[in-house]
């Protein structure tokens, strides 16, 4: 059977058009930059479990740190309201938190880098667990399983590397350089579901 395992760092994993025609556009500064959402923050040091659930809350928001406790996300609707939400529970907690909208006068493409390293991190993890789910499949022809029940665990399998890249591609407003291998993998994946899904039918005594 093709492995189960999905798991997703600070979160999780479809629909790709050609120039992501429904990816939310962000904020230009006016000499031409990027502009960046800075959430400055600080926590009670106790409990543990709320500095470990802001730094969660972050990571799944796609946001990279700057320094301790300052991080940084592209500017856009949907980046500004959930950093709101989150400074909003970090000050239920008895924090303090600052949000700001600004330019990066120098360095930006520093942060840049850092931004799309770390969509680069995400996308790499994608593609691992795309051999792992090619590697499931080639075992199942190696076990001669041909079954509705196999085929159905794969294509949940594969659905779920779907959904883990839409969210991941959702976040990555500045294009980063593994997007692409990240999809044909994904594409392959797809191909070789298909041939197994007709060796099932076969087997099964159907026609397409």
């Amino acid at each position: 059977m093709a492995p189960t395992d999905q798991s997703q760092r600070a979160d999780q994993p479809g629909e790709e058009p050609p120039e992501d025609l429904h990816e939310e556009p962000r904020e230009k500064a006016a000499g031409g930059g990027h502009r960046w959402l800075v959430l400055i923050y600080r926590v009670p040091t106790e409990p543990t479990r709320l500095r470990a659930a802001v730094w969660r809350r972050i990571k799944g928001l796609g946001a990279i740190y700057l320094q301790n406790s300052v991080a940084a996300l592209p500017r856009t609707v949907a980046n500004e309201r959930a950093m709101r939400v989150l400074r909003k529970e970090i000050i239920d907690m008895d924090g303090t938190a600052h949000l700001l909208g600004t330019d990066v006068l120098a360095g930006e493409a520093d942060v840049i880098a850092a931004f799309n390293a770390a969509r680069n991190d995400e996308y790499e993890e994608i593609i691992d667990r795309c051999k792992d789910f090619l590697a499931g499949v080639e075992k199942e022809y190696v076990a001669e399983h041909f079954t509705y029940a196999e085929l159905e665990e794969n294509d949940e399998d594969l659905t779920k590397l779907k959904n883990w890249f839409e969210k991941v591609r959702a976040r990555d407003v500045l294009s980063a350089s593994g997007r692409a291998e990240t999809v044909e993998a994904l594409e392959r994946c797809e191909q070789v579901l298909e041939d197994y899904a007709a060796r099932v039918y076969l087997e099964e005594g159907e026609s397409r």
